[in-house]
Parts: structure tokens; sequence; C-alpha cells
């Protein structure tokens, strides 16, 4: 699929109140701290949805002086876009760090094992992504070290059941608001939170590399997998009885949703504590 449009249109089957799951949400955040013992939270923002609002919600949840909001773009940056948001985080808590140089000498030091015959380009731009993913870990771990708080993850129900995230990359975190909201309940709390429309409207992607969109890499729609997901995980309904509700993508979804389960899986253990 090379012209995939993306929709947040909202199904019955995945309808939610959203000022209620709000409330929730904020004082799962306020609980989390308090059990901790902590105060301060790092959270890494990439224009996207998902990091606006887990923003949001942590401005919400927690004093703004308390945020730390690190920017980390390989190219594309937002960050003027940061300003236009209804929060007001501190100057000195909001910092844009390039991961370029970082990615591009451990990029050169892995490359220099590689054979010359290797000419797997979409391998290579997996490879890549990942060590982007895995670099802004190793930064936001860094930050909330030094400030002794925690790391807000970014991720939703869709990235998490598809696997749709890199090892100990960008699921690494300390706590997350949104794991538990497919990426559709993810657009109905950004309008019910009044994030900007130009944030809202932009196409999902990991800015891995350029022109890489969510939707383009699955071959499907977030809508269409979303209702599938909670079909087939929350509902245990089958997966034939999906496809004869008209679902024409549900062997491709649940095909990846199998194949990457083994992501929640490792380590592989011989014994469970």
């Amino acid at each position: 699929m090379s012209n995939i449009k993306f929709t947040n249109q909202i199904s019955n089957l995945l309808n939610m109140n959203a000022e209620n799951e709000t409330a929730r949400i904020i004082l799962f955040l306020r609980k989390t701290l308090k059990k901790t013992g902590l105060k301060h939270v790092v959270i890494g923002w990439s224009g996207g949805i998902d990091s606006t609002v887990s923003l949001y919600l942590l401005s919400k949840a927690i004093p703004e002086k308390n945020i730390h909001v690190l920017h980390l773009p390989h190219s594309t940056t937002y960050i003027d876009e940061l300003s236009d948001l209804n929060i007001s985080i501190p100057s000195q808590n909001t910092h844009e760090i390039s991961i370029r140089n970082g990615v591009d000498d451990v990029w050169r030091t892995i490359k220099s094992i590689d054979s010359h015959n290797d000419k797997q380009t979409n391998l290579e731009q997996v490879r890549l992504g990942n060590i982007m993913a895995r670099i802004r870990m190793i930064v936001l771990f860094d930050y909330a070290k030094r400030i002794n708080g925690l790391v807000c993850g970014t991720e939703n129900r869709s990235e998490y059941l598809l696997g749709y995230f890199t090892r100990y990359g960008d699921e690494a975190s300390d706590i997350e608001p949104i794991q538990h909201l497919y990426k559709t309940q993810v657009y109905q709390l950004a309008r019910y939170l009044k994030i900007p429309k130009r944030i809202i409207d932009r196409q999902p992607t990991a800015n891995l590399w350029k022109g890489q969109t969510d939707e383009r890499d699955f071959g499907f729609t977030y809508k269409e997998a979303d209702e599938v997901l909670s079909l087939y995980v929350d509902k245990k309904i089958p997966l034939k009885d999906i496809e004869k509700k008209g679902y024409t993508q549900t062997k491709k979804i649940i095909e990846r949703l199998i194949d990457n389960a083994f992501k929640h899986k490792v380590p592989y253990k011989i014994f469970s504590i």
C-alpha cells in the first residue's frame, strides 16, 4: 500500500469516555510518583500525537516545574512547535539534543564488521532505526538519573501488541500513561485535551528515515488494526469470524501480532523468580 491515508475515526467498538479516562490516568500518574517518592519526570517529545498526549497528561498530574522535556531529533525537528502547546514547561527544563552524531558514530563502528556483499537496504534502515531509538533511551535515562526522576514512556496499545517498537529502545521506560489505549483512542483523548490540530493531522511516524510512516510499514491502517486487535485480543473472537465482519487485513494484522509476540517474552530464562 503506497498511499495510505490515516483516519482517526473512532468506532463504537473503541469509543470511551475521554473525561473519565483522563482523570484515571492523572490519578495513576500521581499515585505512581507518590509510591516511588520521586517528583520529577522526563519525557522524550517527538512532536507526534503519542508524546504530546502523554505530555499533556503529565502537565495535569504534576507541577509543570517538575516536568522535563527532551526533543531528540536525528533529522526533522519540531522544537518550535513546543511553545505552541497549551502548557508552560520552564525553559530550563526543555532541551533539544540532536542524536545525529551519536547515531552516525555507532553506525560507522558497527558497519566496519559488515560484509561488503551485504546489500539489504531495508534491513539497514531497520538497524539504523533501532540505533536511533536506543540512543534516545540512553539520553533519557541518563537525564533521569541526573534529576533523580522517572522516564515517561509514550507507547500505545496498538504499537505494543503489534510489536512496533525497538527492544531496549523506545519501549524502555519507568511509567507508561497511554500503553493501555489503542492508537484511535489516543486520538480521541487528543481531541478532548485540545491538542493542536496540526499534531493530530500529522502522519504517525517514528521519524526513523525519510518518508517513513507507521501505516506504510504495516501495510494497513491503525483504524482497522485497532478494531481487529480489540476483537481478537480483548474479546477473544476467532480470526475467521472477524474476517466475516469485513476486515480485509485481519490475517495480516494477526500474523504480525503473533510474529512479534516474542518481544514481550525476552529474555528467555531457565527459571522465573
